[in-house]
């Protein structure tokens, strides 16, 4: 009983961060374009979204359904900005995955 309170407890949070992490990975191709100082602003555009992302999944680590929220909301705005493709899955799938299960940890601490 103990083993799968924790499961339900952290693995939203572990799969939050390794999503923040692999939604991070994206942003490296700005170093193939810019060198130098110019490369800070375009970085920091393409990390925008993995660092709201981050600042949200810690908040998370206390209220579960602040996480819920924002990775179904990210879900959200995903589709909404680039459609529903195949292709974009491999990105829609760990949010909707991790936002169900902050809502699945949600409702068991809630009970």
């Amino acid at each position: 009983m103990k083993i799968k309170k924790n499961l339900i407890i952290w693995l939203p949070r572990v799969l939050g961060i390794a999503f923040v992490l692999f939604l991070s990975l994206f942003s490296l191709d700005v170093f193939n374009e810019y060198v130098g100082w110019s490369i800070f602003i375009p970085l920091m555009i393409h990390l925008s979204p993995a660092l709201i992302l981050l600042l949200l999944t810690i908040i998370a680590f206390k209220v579960d359904l602040i996480g819920a929220i924002a990775f179904l909301g990210f879900s959200i705005f995903y589709i909404i900005l680039v459609g529903l493709s195949q292709v974009f899955m491999i990105i829609l799938a760990p949010a909707v995955l991790t936002g169900l299960l902050f809502l699945l940890s949600w409702f068991y601490k809630k009970s």
